[in-house]
């Protein structure tokens, strides 16, 4: 699903600004669970294989206010 979303947003000609819509609908759409389960693919043995540039990169940055707390 993630990759989906950077397909979407990999569109807009401005990197930046497809980088503010991965995280902003990650933000807006997906729950907590959703996201805790997204960072532990990026942080555990799997090192996020399988996650598009765009979304690693969209996570990466935005990962304090993405990352659920608790």
């Amino acid at each position: 699903m993630a990759n989906s979303i950077g397909d979407f947003f990999g569109a807009y000609p401005d990197h930046d600004e497809a980088l503010e819509g991965v995280a902003s609908h990650i933000h807006k759409f997906w729950e907590p669970r959703m996201r805790r389960q997204l960072y532990a693919h990026l942080d555990g043995t799997a090192q996020g294989a399988g996650l598009s540039e765009l979304v690693r990169e969209a996570v990466s940055a935005r990962r304090g206010d993405l990352q659920p707390r608790g």
